[in-house]
């Protein structure tokens, strides 16, 4: 396509604040957490299989683990998941029941996770498809691009068809040599184009899934538009709607976020807050004013600290390096890689005997309660983990920071999941 046409609809989709690129690509702070959640997900996929303990449905197996981290993203990955439901009537996808299916599934993943170069991904691919596993076929891509987000774009039907109508394209959902076609375009529009994006091709996929979505409408498609104006306008209306909620769950984060960091200031503990958060602030409070400015050396490897480096609030004891407490705020978007940094402080830090606690909005009590007693949570916090609601925390913590003496206090407010 004409490269000026192509340069206004870029500048249409990054002035639009709704756009995926605003609202997800380079605002969402929990698309950049999720990536070594989603890379540790894959890595357990795999050691299941080899251990012949991955299980013969979706549900309850660590690929269910990999899919929800994948969709809690929204937006691009919204409905990821489906492909991989086990339908024991069609049987499909069969990589549940047959055995060398599952293990070829598994060394498919194991292949790609440890790929250097773009050959090799796409050799994968085609071996893959060349197995022609039932009901397996590119929605696998939604898990590659988390382990290799510059190479391989997500795939869904509205990336599909926004591909399709902004190039004039035919291609097909569900076919591996349509999803490579449509990724060797999507690169080369990328490089052509990339100092207006970037080389994540998250970016990109954004502007496909807004076009595929009805949220940004080409101006040559007019006609389109007035034939399909209520669709286009529901489409419309569910995004602003999807924006102010997320909106109002970052400012709730921020908030119990703040009331963390000044309940255990008051208790005695120094108290750090995620890197990419010490700039933040509620209600012009500032982080910054409450919280160390940087994580002490915990003795442990780098990318190890990176991940502890994320975790929304630690507890420190104060003027040493001996974590207390770590505590994960939930949204809508980050539970499952929060318990993951969640796990990954207790068992770096096995003599420090940190409690850890997920920080949960009231209306996400079951859900909450239901990841919490997963074998792998629990045995990683001595088979009790432990969750605080926003209301309560919003309701005593000054009491609490005032007459409380120590982490104890917490037993008063958390409630518990155990196996």
């Amino acid at each position: 396509m004409e490269s000026d046409r192509f340069k206004r609809i870029i500048h249409t989709y990054k002035a639009d604040p709704e756009s995926v690129y605003n609202t997800w690509f380079i605002n969402g702070d929990d698309r950049l957490k999720a990536f070594r959640a989603i890379r540790r997900g894959v890595e357990q996929v795999i050691a299941d299989i080899k251990a012949g303990s991955f299980g013969n449905d979706f549900r309850g197996s660590s690929l269910e683990f990999v899919l929800n981290s994948i969709t809690e993203q929204k937006q691009v990955f919204e409905g990821a998941a489906h492909a991989f439901y086990w339908k024991p009537k069609l049987r499909i996808p069969d990589i549940y029941e047959n055995e060398a299916n599952k293990c070829a599934f598994g060394q498919f993943l194991e292949n790609c996770l440890q790929a250097t170069r773009d050959d090799q991904l796409v050799r994968e691919i085609l071996k893959l498809s060349a197995r022609d596993i039932k009901g397996l076929g590119p929605a696998v891509a939604n898990i590659l691009y988390f382990l290799h987000p510059t190479v391989l774009p997500p795939s869904n039907t509205a990336i599909l068809n926004g591909f399709n109508l902004l190039l004039g394209e035919k291609k097909k959902l569900g076919s591996w040599a349509g999803y490579l076609e449509m990724r060797d375009c999507l690169l080369a529009l990328n490089e052509q184009h990339r100092p207006a994006l970037s080389k994540d091709l998250g970016a990109m996929s954004g502007l496909f899934f807004d076009i595929g979505a009805g949220k940004l409408v080409l101006e040559e498609n007019s006609r389109l538009v007035l034939d399909n104006q209520q669709k286009v306008a529901a489409a419309q209306k569910k995004r602003h709607q999807e924006v102010l909620a997320d909106v109002q769950q970052d400012e709730a984060h921020t908030q119990m976020q703040l009331l963390l960091t000044k309940l255990g200031k008051a208790l005695g503990y120094d108290v750090l807050v995620a890197s990419n958060d010490r700039g933040k602030s509620f209600q012009d409070d500032k982080f910054s004013f409450h919280c160390l400015c940087g994580l002490p050396d915990l003795g442990v490897a780098e990318d190890v600290a990176a991940t502890i480096d994320l975790i929304d609030v630690l507890w420190f004891e104060k003027g040493t390096s001996r974590v207390v407490c770590g505590f994960e705020v939930e949204k809508s978007t980050s539970i499952y890689s929060g318990l993951l940094r969640l796990a990954d402080l207790a068992l770096a830090l096995p003599d420090h005997s940190i409690r850890i606690f997920l920080v949960a909005p009231d209306a996400r009590e079951k859900e909450v309660l239901a990841q919490l007693r997963r074998p792998s949570v629990l045995a990683a916090n001595g088979g009790m983990a432990s969750y605080i609601l926003f209301s309560d925390l919003a309701k005593h913590w000054e009491s609490m920071g005032r007459f409380g003496s120590g982490c104890e206090v917490l037993e008063k407010l958390a409630k518990t999941a155990t196996i």
